[in-house]
């Protein structure tokens, strides 16, 4: 007969307890972790400062371009008061800049910052200064005003040059953005000899696009170089939002130092300006450009001119009008299609291509000659001659 062994039971295994503990002791940590329990205490004491090292050479280029230049750029503020219907009076603001143009307290900006202001405040190098308009030209828009009192110790900025700015060159704007004076931004040159139509109407030619920030406000402020050179005067801007897209536009500085002292000579306008020293005209808005069609040219377009003014260089060279009646042509004349080898597309482009020239100077002028049938090429050489 066999015999068995007593039955033993089984002992208990620990896992479970030794799992339910370690969840036990996680779920713990995790609640105090969340509370706080094991961050490191906070020290009331200022930390150390890391070394910066030195600036880089264009952060450098920047500080210092501001600092010589900021003190020359000027914040406006204008006013004027009309009368209601009902006898009260309206009072209107603006706001733009402009920039130290002298060392007689001539300061510069846009003709539409100060045109229709019956007080102008200029603050510029930390002073406050009541200002004089002189004269201003909305073929440019440009305006020259003079500071009253003691201008000692203001600072014209330098000027550069516009006719060999390349794109992709750096600029620098300082102005009045929203109030905000002394506000420098950055950018590059976008395209040259760009033509916008101006709020007022005026066509604004042969401008400076960037995209450097150019808010309401910035109008009438230096456009600089990154040698700190003035290079143009921020005038305008494109945006559907009022505020800056990117595109933004300036006078060449080539324009301004011609048309400044313009200004401050003959406190007027742009009459002595751009074409009358060519002596030509055009009395029609109807024509003032023609195709070439197939004629094999070398040029598309060109500009029409409907008088040539007695005792002017275009006289003395030949050069013969168009007669237009009743809107229609009458007589061919030439067609001008270039300056000194720059083409002229329209009437409106021969002023761009003479900015910079001066009377006396002698220039070549290509035309189209023997329209309709026998159309060719002829270079003839004007004198420019101040208007009479």
């Amino acid at each position: 007969m066999t015999a068995y062994s007593p039955f033993a039971p089984r002992r208990q295994s620990p896992l479970p307890l030794v799992i339910a503990g370690a969840a036990f002791a996680l779920a713990t940590y995790v609640l105090l972790d969340r509370g706080g329990w094991f961050a490191p205490t906070p020290k009331a004491t200022p930390r150390a400062v890391t070394p910066r090292g030195e600036l880089s050479a264009m952060e450098a280029s920047f500080v210092e371009v501001f600092e010589r230049c900021a003190p020359s750029v000027a914040s406006i503020n204008t006013s004027s008061r009309s009368y209601t219907r009902w006898g009260g009076v309206s009072e209107q603001q603006g706001a733009g800049s402009g920039f130290v143009w002298d060392d007689a307290g001539i300061v510069v900006t846009n003709h539409h910052v100060v045109t229709g202001a019956q007080d102008v405040q200029v603050t510029v190098g930390g002073r406050n200064f009541r200002a004089d308009v002189v004269a201003t030209s909305a073929d440019h828009d440009l305006a020259v005003l003079r500071l009253r009192g003691s201008v000692q110790g203001l600072t014209p900025l330098s000027l550069g040059t516009s006719s060999d700015l390349r794109v992709g060159q750096t600029v620098i704007a300082i102005g009045n953005p929203f109030g905000f004076d002394q506000t420098m931004t950055t950018g590059i040159v976008s395209a040259v000899n760009r033509t916008i139509q101006a709020e007022k109407g005026a066509l604004l030619q042969g401008l400076v696009q960037v995209d450097a920030a150019i808010n309401r406000g910035n109008s009438g402020g230096p456009l600089l170089d990154s040698a700190g050179r003035l290079i143009g005067v921020t005038t305008a801007i494109y945006s559907p939002s009022g505020t800056s897209a990117g595109i933004g536009f300036a006078v060449p500085v080539d324009v301004v130092n011609e048309v400044i002292p313009q200004l401050l000579g003959k406190g007027v306008g742009v009459s002595a300006l751009g074409v009358p020293k060519l002596g030509v005209r055009n009395l029609t808005e109807n024509l003032r450009s023609v195709p070439f069609g197939d004629y094999d040219l070398g040029y598309t377009h060109g500009a029409v001119f409907t008088e040539v003014a007695d005792g002017m260089g275009a006289a003395a060279a030949g050069l013969q009008p168009t007669r237009i009646e009743d809107g229609r042509v009458r007589k061919w004349g030439d067609v001008l299609v270039a300056i000194d080898g720059r083409q002229v597309r329209t009437f409106d482009e021969i002023a761009v291509a003479l900015r910079g020239k001066q009377p006396g100077q002698k220039v070549k002028v290509t035309l189209v000659r023997g329209l309709p049938d026998a159309a060719n090429l002829v270079d003839v050489v004007v004198e420019l001659k101040p208007e009479q």
